[in-house]
């Protein structure tokens, strides 16, 4: 009985000591030794800093465009700031305009006139009734005697004496320049004050309205005087909202 006592109990230990060993053997990390030599240290480390400096360059290069778009948006700004800026100045009448248009002539109708009258004059009204029948037909910019109309131009009587803002129409001939959208409306323009009404209005004041073939050149100059501006006052921030 003895010996199969023994005899188990060598297999369960060998068993056992089977299990320890497999069990340490997969725990076991295997050692890993760096094998490269100092030249392939150098060639890793070059190649390390080969890729730091691209990724610097790229990071300068987006930072550059970064700038350049932002320059580019301040300038974008400042540039529809300036056209803005110039399409108003033409709306008010400040810049030199030209283009295709008519001009009339105004001037004393001496065959009317008999001896002992006064000198003809173009009254404030009149003068205004040619203008309106102008915008009608599609004038876009005016000239009475080299002053230019613009949409505060005042035309009134001192002293018996028609002013246009503050220049004295005392002189003849009185020229006025229109400029209109392009030639076919010159053209338009002309014919419609070839038969215009208003020029029989001139006539019963002894004046003679002389209507000259359209021009693709033709100038109106800029409005010289200081432009007014009432009831209106700077923008302030207030309580309820703005900026500040």
């Amino acid at each position: 009985m003895g010996r199969p006592k023994n005899l188990s109990f060598s297999l369960i230990a060998a068993i056992i000591g089977l299990m320890v060993a497999i069990q340490f053997q997969t725990v076991k990390e295997p050692e890993v030794r760096d094998t490269r030599d100092t030249w392939q240290l150098r060639e890793d480390l070059m190649k390390e800093k080969e890729l730091q400096s691209r990724l610097l360059l790229e990071i300068r290069s987006n930072e550059e465009k970064l700038t350049k778009y932002e320059t580019e948006r301040q300038q974008s700004k400042e540039e529809v700031l300036r056209e803005t800026l110039a399409e108003l100045k033409v709306e008010a009448g400040l810049e030199e305009m030209k283009g295709p248009g008519i001009s009339l002539s105004i001037e004393p109708a001496f065959n009317l006139i008999v001896e002992g009258d006064n000198p003809p004059s173009v009254s404030p009204d009149l003068l205004k009734r040619l203008l309106n029948e102008l915008n009608m037909y599609g004038a876009k910019h005016i000239s009475v005697d080299g002053e230019r109309v613009i949409n505060t131009t005042v035309i009134r009587d001192i002293n018996r004496v028609t002013k246009i803002n503050n220049h004295s129409l005392n002189r003849f001939p009185i020229e006025v320049k229109v400029i209109a959208e392009n030639r076919d409306t010159a053209e338009k323009l002309y014919n419609r004050m070839k038969i215009s009404a208003v020029a029989d209005d001139f006539f019963i004041d002894n004046l003679e309205v002389k209507v000259n073939q359209p021009v693709g050149d033709l100038v109106v100059p800029a409005y010289q005087d200081t432009i007014r501006i009432r009831y209106m006052e700077s923008a302030t921030s207030g309580k309820g909202g703005g900026n500040g």
